[in-house]
């Protein structure tokens, strides 16, 4: 803080980063295995939104657009998730399944 009683502008960012950073640390904490805990997309803010990103553009990319991190962060999760085929997604989200215990048995067709 100078003597106008004014933080100076560097410090303000570092504080919306840090923030930033813990948003999407709490998001990843509530949501392990969703693609953003996995794939870890670039977050950026422009006007009053949030853009979480995967990938060189948002026209190449797959990206998630929100008015908080949780929201860009949910966004890009759906997005991400409509771009795998279907069978690939109910694997990802039923973890519990497992392969038979003996494999080298298999059904006779």
């Amino acid at each position: 803080m100078n003597r106008n009683r004014h933080t100076p502008q560097g410090h303000r960012a570092v504080d919306y980063a840090a923030a930033a950073i813990e948003q999407v640390e709490v998001y990843c904490t509530a949501h392990p295995d969703s693609p953003s805990a996995m794939r870890h997309p670039k977050l950026f803010v422009r006007s009053d939104l949030w853009i979480a990103l995967l990938g060189p553009s948002i026209e190449e990319g797959i990206a998630g657009i929100g008015p908080n991190i949780a929201a860009a962060l949910r966004a890009f999760d759906s997005q991400y998730n409509a771009q795998l085929p279907n069978e690939t997604i109910s694997l990802m989200t039923k973890p519990e399944q497992s392969f038979p215990a003996d494999l080298r048995r298999l059904p006779n067709f």
